[in-house]
């Protein structure tokens, strides 16, 4: 594979050349390697059926990337688990991948009611003094899988989205041939590595002599340790979420003094609004600022745009910019007949980025899957339209999945795992929005009978419950009571009746 050639060949040109940066360690391209090598030599030792998936757990250590690539090296896919996944979610993970190894970075005893195997990383790189190089020939490859991520499923069980050797080069080449960002330039790794958003920092850094400096949900949530790292973190390539810049654009300090290399911006996983992006240029004059836009099961990203004085000037809502050059983006009606010019379609997705589908679920992937002129495609759920320009703009979904923050959930799923506690008889979440952009989730409940004599108590009750089921992202901000909700004529819950009852 291309990525994984070049990355030797950097290991070998610039050995000394830091490759992962963090508050506590530093690894050069020639630790990266030489390790991720120790990891492979390894996994090939074990009794493991070929491709089976490997989950690799932790937050962000340098041997999760290390653990990555030594997994791909053996011929195996992996599976970014970060901590803050309860472990509920993290078995029901093992159990749908069919993974028999995990490789726990956490420094944290892993205790897991399944029958997979856990090897602590440390242990791991100790098992052996030297590792061979390991043969080429079992490296992941074209359409194998090189990574799975895990994301929200309506059942209640998460989905697998498999992500092929191909399927991330051509991710890749477009990152580095379409971006100012080719050569040796360090990275912003904001996002953990279950959410994809972390590949659009990793591997174009690691494709280009990049270094990756990632900061921790610690940091993050102490904003004093997280402007002193940053400070000192020479970033070129600012990737995260919108969110994440809004929140950091509340201390004022958050400007180009702060961070004087800094050149590009890369905003990926949620609607980019217009105040953040002026707020931006105004304080990061020497920087530019890139809007894109894809699923997870395109492989990250798939369309992209500058964002210009001219783009802000035109535009209340931001474009999402045009598909990448090896990719084609389709705007169909109902009927799949695709819209003209200015109207609203779904948004299907045509190219090489496009996933194999979700690992071991055949009808979900049958549904949103399928071949347009001998190229695989995918249905995205999204909704948008193309204006006059040929420029494309995202209209929200079309189903009840939904982005807040950068996550993807689907709603569904979190109204699933509230009706089975105890406490509820049933629930509706609805998304609150403010500007066009999701703000936050609430929650309408019909409570059971319970002993509590406030209601912020029952919501506590529940809260804690969620707590061990789903991410902290996923549980909805507000809660609110009623006797009855309101239902359709074909008996189904009538969400636009609940959504006035409850924002009233």
């Amino acid at each position: 594979m291309k990525l994984l050639n070049t990355i030797r060949e950097l290991a070998l040109s610039q050995p000394k050349a830091k490759a992962y940066i963090s508050p506590e360690i530093e690894i050069t391209y020639d630790q990266l390697w030489q390790q991720s090598e120790q990891v492979a030599a390894f996994l090939l030792k074990q009794d493991l059926k070929k491709q089976s998936p490997i989950l690799v757990y932790g937050h962000m250590e340098p041997g999760m990337i290390i653990s990555f690539l030594g997994c791909v090296k053996a011929g195996h896919p992996y599976i970014p688990v970060d901590t803050s996944i309860p472990m509920e979610r993290v078995i029901k993970i093992i159990s749908s991948a069919h993974s028999g190894l995990v490789i726990n970075n956490s420094n944290q005893p892993l205790h897991l009611n399944s029958d997979a195997s856990i090897i602590n990383y440390d242990v791991l790189l100790t098992s052996q003094t030297k590792a061979e190089p390991v043969d080429t020939s079992n490296w992941v490859k074209e359409d194998e899988n090189f990574y799975i991520i895990f994301t929200s499923g309506s059942t209640g069980n998460p989905k697998g989205v498999q992500i092929s050797a191909n399927n991330l080069q051509s991710f890749i080449n477009w990152m580095v041939e379409d971006f100012p960002i080719n050569g040796n330039l360090c990275f912003l790794n904001q996002a953990p590595y279950s959410f994809d958003l972390s590949v659009m920092d990793i591997y174009p850094a690691l494709a280009s002599g990049g270094s990756i400096f990632s900061i921790t949900k610690e940091m993050i949530a102490r904003p004093k340790l997280l402007f002193e790292a940053l400070e000192k973190s020479n970033t070129q390539v600012w990737t995260s979420t919108p969110s994440f810049a809004q929140m950091c654009l509340m201390d004022p300090s958050f400007n180009q003094d702060l961070l004087p290399e800094l050149a590009v911006f890369l905003f990926c996983g949620e609607i980019l609004p217009v105040s953040v992006s002026k707020q931006l240029m105004e304080r990061f004059p020497n920087a530019k600022i890139f809007n894109t836009y894809g699923p997870t099961e395109a492989t990250v990203a798939i369309t992209s745009i500058e964002v210009t004085d001219e783009i802000l000037n035109k535009h209340q809502n931001l474009p999402i910019g045009v598909a990448k050059s090896d990719t084609q983006i389709l705007l169909l009606d109902e009927n799949g007949a695709e819209v003209p010019a200015g109207e609203k379609g779904e948004m299907i997705i045509v190219g090489p980025g496009v996933s194999k589908g979700y690992l071991g679920q055949k009808e979900l992937t049958d549904k949103a899957f399928f071949e347009y002129s001998g190229q695989q495609a995918y249905r995205t759920g999204d909704a948008g339209y193309r204006d006059e320009d040929g420029l494309l703009f995202y209209k929200g979904r079309i189903d009840f999945q939904i982005k807040l923050h950068g996550y993807r959930m689907e709603l569904e799923e979190i109204e699933y795992h509230i009706a089975k506690s105890n406490y509820v008889k049933s629930a509706v979440v609805i998304p609150v929005y403010q500007n066009e952009k999701i703000e936050y989730l609430l929650a309408a409940i019909v409570p059971s009978e319970h002993d509590f004599e406030k209601e912020y108590q029952l919501t506590s009750a529940i809260k804690k419950e969620l707590g061990e089921l789903i991410p902290a992202y996923m549980i909805p901000r507000k809660f609110t009571y009623h006797d009855e909700l309101p239902i359709t004529a074909n008996g189904k819950m009538d969400r636009k009746k609940i959504k006035e009852l409850v924002l009233q």
